[in-house]
């Protein structure tokens, strides 16, 4: 992608030009930036960078950064995490993958909104079954927040099937509620199944980014704005900080429910620990 930026550069129009030299002197930074802060950053219009785009071969800026990633992390390192570099060394790798979860945390911590939390709490210790969505690595965030509340004794099921969730949101009652989980909070399959439960008076707890289709759809909406570009890089901490909401809110029904929620816990841990050696 950088040389066939580089052998395009003389036919390019002056806009274009100076996007394409931007480009090549910071690839890593339009790896992260979005199409708005690219054309901030550079002062021309979204139109400029769609054409540009387009003229190096590609159907779009999602598409351009994905190739844009390929080229500057040498065969697919920038596709697996935003801040390591080729030929990094074992030490880099353990400093910088954990710093970026740490930092992404503390983050999502400090804005993360207390009478959201509440509220969503309040729904959840209140409802007569709870499901819980979310399509491809989201799927298994879902899976790991509806183990902790099924051991909590409450009726509950995760799926990851777009086409059995979107069925299975249109079972339920109002009394009940679906936690849906979306980094990016506009997959199509996951936002027809917020209007599907929203449509049968069942609530809809999201756990999203704050500027997404699905925030703005949902009963109660907890914002992890993660500064990571899953169209490029590989989800981590976006995953690591919604599987800490979901403990926090694990945590929070299970102290609304009381004392009876302890038997339920030390039955549960009896059963599993029957089966250890």
């Amino acid at each position: 992608m950088l040389s066939r930026i580089e052998t395009l550069c003389p036919s390019l129009r002056p806009s274009e030009r100076k996007l394409a030299d931007f480009m090549l002197g910071r690839p890593q930074e339009v790896i992260s930036l979005s199409m708005n802060d690219l054309a901030a950053r550079t002062g021309l219009s979204q139109a400029t960078i769609a054409r540009f785009c387009q003229a190096v071969g590609c159907s779009g800026f999602r598409e351009f950064k994905i190739k844009l990633a390929q080229a500057v992390g040498g065969g697919g390192v920038a596709l697996i995490h935003q801040d390591v570099a080729p030929g990094e060394s074992p030490a880099g790798i353990i400093g910088k993958v954990f710093d970026r979860a740490l930092s992404n945390l503390m983050m999502v911590r400090a804005a993360l909104s207390s009478a959201a939390v509440e509220r969503a709490i309040g729904l959840l210790d209140r409802a007569r079954r709870i499901e819980f969505y979310g399509s491809g690595n989201s799927g298994i965030v879902a899976a790991d927040v509806q183990h902790k509340f099924f051991r909590l004794g409450m009726p509950t099921v995760a799926y990851n099937d777009p086409h059995v969730y979107n069925m299975s949101a249109l079972t339920l009652g109002g009394t009940d509620v679906a936690v849906l989980i979306s980094h990016s909070g506009r997959t199509h399959d996951i936002l027809e199944a917020a209007e599907n439960v929203l449509s049968v008076g069942a609530a809809v707890i999201a756990i999203t980014h704050s500027n997404s289709p699905l925030a703005r759809l949902a009963t109660v909406a907890l914002m992890a704005d993660v500064a990571e570009d899953t169209d490029v890089f590989s989800p981590m901490t976006s995953r690591l900080v919604h599987l800490t909401i979901g403990d926090v809110l694990a945590v929070g029904v299970a102290l609304a429910r009381g004392p009876a929620v302890g038997g339920t816990l030390t039955r549960g841990k009896a059963a599993v620990l029957s089966r250890r050696r």
